[in-house]
């Protein structure tokens, strides 16, 4: 491949994540605004399960907004780029593209961009599959490990910093709530409706 179209290859994946970080920030302001609009009919009992997960929802966006805007200013680096490399951070004999596609859920031309711009900066390596001569799988390189490592202490602070309103038993009770929601949506219902 020639050096124009790697670096046109760049440009275009760097445009595509730009552009999903935009439309993030438009999807959040659309959220709150509807949670705000339910919570004036708060009286409606009906209601209850569309406002919980309207809420859940406004607050994983606010979460994810502030994370996607301090990796951007304390690291230079975006959320998708970050998720890539906790993915690879948890797997250090590392996955194929198809594999990171799924885990993160996004399209393969996202995994391939967003991967072309961690191996420009020999954050990760593509290595040929053991398994399958014709496919790849995607590693940390030490130097990636280490920056992930530097970037995931913080992260955690940032994440301590924002739930820290809330004390351990009902971080505790939280879990156990979502834990039981997340159950109910991937039982024998959830099979009926796909």
């Amino acid at each position: 491949m020639s050096r124009k179209s790697i670096s046109t290859i760049a440009v275009q994946a760097q445009q595509a994540e730009r552009q999903a970080e935009q439309q993030a920030e438009h999807e959040s302001a659309q959220v709150f605004d509807l949670e705000s609009r339910l919570d004036k009919d708060h009286h409606e009992d009906h209601h209850q399960s569309l406002r919980l997960w309207l809420r859940m929802l406004s607050c994983t966006v606010l979460v994810e907004d502030r994370i996607r805007s301090r990796l951007r200013s304390e690291f230079g680096i975006t959320l998708p780029r970050f998720d890539l490399m906790a993915q690879l951070e948890r797997h250090p004999d590392g996955l194929r593209m198809g594999e990171l596609s799924k885990r993160m859920m996004v399209t393969g031309g996202n995994i391939t961009g967003i991967t072309d711009q961690l191996e420009q900066e020999k954050l990760v390596v593509r290595v040929p599959d053991p398994n399958d001569r014709r496919a790849f799988s995607v590693k940390l390189t030490p130097a990636g490990r280490r920056a992930f490592r530097r970037m995931a202490a913080v992260h955690e602070g940032w994440i301590e910093e924002m739930l820290g309103g809330l004390s351990a038993g009902e971080k505790g009770a939280l879990i156990d709530l979502l834990s039981k929601i997340k159950h109910h949506l991937n039982g024998p219902a959830a099979e009926n409706h796909e």
